[in-house]
């Protein structure tokens, strides 16, 4: 199984958290399956970025914060990088982290009648001493096991209602974006297409696949990986999606955590809650452990560190966002202004990443023979001009 998922695997633990299950949800109960088009071009998208990432880390050995550092020279280009790095990736993963332990919280409530607040603060200890010892491979099974507890739970959810088919697609080749669609559109994808996962895959290829294992072997293996990943990523999404388009389609009332555990009941019996509440919690759990890590990751790189587990400036550094996010949680509040600002940062900060990291990838020093060829180069320059607009999108959203 571990030589079947790898890094890739923590890019779908990332991506699929309260964010995406809620925004997938709402998607599917407002507009059935016509932005099933926003789903497939995202998880396109992350294939290309994320490709592009490992091949990156196993090429480098640096990570992308790492290749970033030792490839901007201009000391005014690498303080703004450098400052929206952090802000959006060290501050912004710390501000979204509450929502990723109390989405947990919830779901394991169900199960145990404890309260939020006493949840919230087991969740963060089980996670900060998960990553506290500081083994790749512990880390890389215990996803493994999360995101394919995921994957048989919507699974089995969309199976027992699965969808009309001819509905679907009559819809889902429709292209169009319904009136007051764009802020979900931009949610869906922005969910998804995320900046610190391109940090986090860089930086954990090389844990995976050592110098000393051959390159094209260690190449063709991560892009199976990744393709395998994501792909079940978005299968999850899918299924998400598909489930709420089924049960809520068209929306007749606000959506809620305790609106869908009584929706999907005529479909799923007294067990929907359960099915839910467990889909929430595995959810919840994988971005509060990838977060924190992804963090730690991107500002280690940026800032010269060691991007080493047992390194006490990168223990530090998840230790600061797991931490902030256990207390918020806790309190069951959401650091709003630190939220906004990451939001801004993460805004500006996603085009300037993809950006560079095409740089990087035709970079022929960094790269050699592994450089992209014109297709490649093609398809990614389309995306980024897709994450060009999306980023403003969301910075027009912001301040409007």
């Amino acid at each position: 199984m571990r030589r079947r998922f790898g890094p890739g695997i923590f890019v779908t633990a990332a991506f699929i958290g309260p964010g995406t299950l809620t925004t997938a949800s709402m998607a599917g109960a407002q507009y059935g399956f016509i932005l099933l088009w926003a789903l497939v071009f995202s998880i396109v998208a992350t294939l290309v970025l994320q490709e592009m990432s490992a091949r990156l880390g196993l090429l480098s050995r640096l990570g992308l914060g790492g290749a970033l550092r030792s490839a901007i020279r201009m000391p005014v280009a690498r303080y703004v990088v450098f400052t929206l790095i952090v802000l959006a990736i060290g501050v912004g993963n710390a501000a979204y982290q509450a929502g990723n332990i109390l989405g947990a919280a919830i779901g394991a409530e169900v199960f145990t009648g404890y309260a939020t607040s006493t949840l919230s603060l087991a969740i963060g200890l089980a996670a900060m001493l998960l990553l506290g010892v500081g083994r790749y491979r512990l880390i890389e099974v215990f996803l493994i096991c999360l995101v394919l507890l995921m994957s048989i739970v919507f699974l089995v959810t969309v199976s027992m209602h699965p969808p009309d088919w001819s509905l679907l697609l009559d819809q889902a080749f429709e292209f169009r974006i319904p009136e007051h669609s764009t802020l979900i559109i931009i949610a869906l994808i922005g969910t998804t297409v995320v900046p610190y996962n391109l940090f986090l895959h860089a930086s954990t290829v090389p844990e995976k696949w050592s110098s000393e294992i051959p390159l094209e072997r260690a190449l063709a293996e991560s892009r199976w990986d990744t393709g395998l990943s994501i792909g079940l990523g978005g299968l999850i999404t899918f299924c998400i999606l598909s489930t709420s388009a089924t049960a809520f389609y068209p929306l007749d009332e606000p959506l809620t955590a305790t609106t869908i555990s009584r929706q999907l009941e005529p479909l799923l019996g007294a067990s929907a809650k359960y099915f839910f509440a467990l889909g929430t919690l595995a959810a919840g759990l994988t971005s509060a452990i990838t977060a924190p890590l992804a963090a730690a990751y991107a500002v280690s790189g940026v800032m010269g560190w060691q991007n080493d587990l047992r390194d006490w400036r990168f223990r530090l550094t998840w230790m600061v966002v797991l931490g902030t996010g256990t207390l918020f949680a806790m309190l069951e509040t959401r650091p709003l202004a630190a939220i906004v600002l990451a939001q801004f940062a993460n805004g500006l900060l996603l085009p300037v990443i993809a950006l560079a990291l095409l740089w990087l990838v035709n970079n022929r020093s960094l790269m050699g023979n592994h450089r992209n060829n014109l297709a490649m180069n093609l398809i990614a320059l389309a995306v980024i001009l897709i994450c060009i607009v999306l980023g403003g999108s969301k910075l027009l959203s912001i301040v409007s």
